[in-house]
């Protein structure tokens, strides 16, 4: 059974372009990693900039004004499995820019505490060079028009 979660996300980057990612695991197969942007599921009746505002204070410490947020520029639809449920994800990702940023994960939930194991800041050719997982899939491709302010507002679809 497909448990629904909708989601927003918030591709986070500073004043070099860079983008901030989780590293996490599913607890049933904690040895295969990946990277993620900040966000998460929205709670109750929340509409998702307040989603993509709260989950960035949560996850990063940092309070973002909703009016700050850009987008959505993408939108992903997923199915996975974490910690033996199945979700069907729609997550919708709006873009954040600070000049500079000291990650406070002091926010972090029990889930979060227990399977997100670092983050960093990547530039563009950092995550088009890894071999790490990293969602979305096309990051590296689409993050350039996003920092350098060409994005065309239209919002596409990502895997």
């Amino acid at each position: 059974m497909l448990t629904p979660r909708p989601s927003a996300r918030v591709v986070l980057t500073d004043g070099s372009g860079r983008v901030l990612l989780f590293q996490g695991f599913d607890p049933a197969r904690p040895q295969e990693l990946f990277w993620f942007t900040v966000g998460g599921g929205v709670e109750g009746d929340e509409e998702l900039r307040d989603t993509a505002v709260r989950e960035t204070f949560e996850e990063t410490g940092h309070r973002i004004a909703a009016d700050a947020l850009v987008g959505p520029v993408w939108r992903r639809r997923a199915v996975f499995s974490f910690d033996g449920q199945t979700f069907d994800a729609e997550e919708w990702f709006f873009h954040a820019s600070v000049p500079e940023l000291a990650v406070d994960t002091s926010g972090f939930n029990d889930v979060e505490e227990t399977s997100i194991s670092a983050y960093r800041w990547w530039t563009a050719e950092e995550l088009a060079a890894t071999e790490d997982t990293v969602y979305p899939v096309q990051l590296a491709e689409l993050l350039p028009a996003l920092t350098s302010g060409e994005w065309d507002g239209t919002m596409k679809t990502v895997r």
